[in-house]
């Protein structure tokens, strides 16, 4: 009897280091911390830079930045991305010495330049342009959200890149870019580039000027459209032409001694 009651006990004691035991691993299993699923944020300020202006070319918004240039009072440029990816760029004074206000624009699959109804240009028209724009009607402003994107992103390029103190105004994280090969020209603007996380473009410091982000982008149109019918000519350049000489006049002529 004291055998059976033995074996009793020792059958419940086995039984309860069993539940004991089997416990333990569940807990240890939930109390583990979960893995994180974010893919951590690149520290080199090149890698940093590259991860910014790839998120850029994806933006579809509508941002307007303070213009600053060299011998101009600050104008308002306006820049619109819209959801199927053709853009437009307000730039006001853009042509003619400051005398013609103008659009950049990209839509049915060709870059176009728009002189704007304003002040003494009382019509709108648009040139198509045939590739890009000759360098003496280049802003360079549309080059900050087309091609320089991609020059950013190429780790091939030759680029020097650091973190630096934000220029004054400036939101995100702003970087000095710079060749790196004493020899060799950059495709794009040395200077300072600033962007938020997300990829918005909020300052840059750059040979044609300075541009300061005002406020919040707002959403995006479906679509652009030409501010104007599309016109044959040439885009017109940044700076006057010379106004032309006057002819010299026959009164101009000295008369004849009585």
């Amino acid at each position: 009897m004291r055998r059976a009651v033995l074996s009793l006990c020792l059958i419940a004691a086995c039984w309860s280091v069993s539940a004991c035991g089997g416990d333990t691993p569940e807990t240890a299993a939930s109390s583990a911390a979960p893995r994180s699923t974010v893919a951590a944020m690149p520290t080199e300020p090149r890698a940093q830079l590259a991860a910014r202006a790839a998120a850029a070319k994806d933006l579809r918004q509508v941002a307007a930045y303070t213009f600053k240039s060299p011998k101009r009072p600050d104008r308002r440029v306006v820049v619109t991305r819209a959801q199927d990816g053709t853009w437009r760029i307000d730039v006001p004074g853009g042509a003619h010495s400051g005398a013609v206000d103008i659009a950049l624009v990209f839509a049915g699959n060709a870059l176009h330049q728009c002189a704007l109804a304003a002040g003494n240009h009382p019509y709108s028209g648009c040139v198509r342009i045939a590739g890009a724009l000759p360098a003496k009607a280049d802003l360079k402003i549309q080059h900050l959200i087309t091609d320089w994107q991609n020059m950013l992103t190429d780790r091939r390029l030759a680029l020097a890149v650091a973190e630096v103190a934000p220029l004054p105004g400036a939101r995100g994280t702003c970087y000095s870019v710079e060749s790196s090969a004493a020899s060799m020209t950059l495709p794009l603007d040395a200077g300072i580039y600033c962007y938020e996380i997300d990829g918005t473009l909020t300052a840059a410091k750059v040979a044609f000027g300075t541009l300061l982000l005002e406020g919040t982008p707002g959403l995006a149109p479906p679509s652009v459209q030409l501010p104007g019918p599309v016109v044959p000519g040439n885009p017109l350049p940044l700076t006057a032409p010379p106004s032309p000489k006057p002819s010299p006049s026959t009164s101009a002529s000295p008369s004849p001694k009585a």
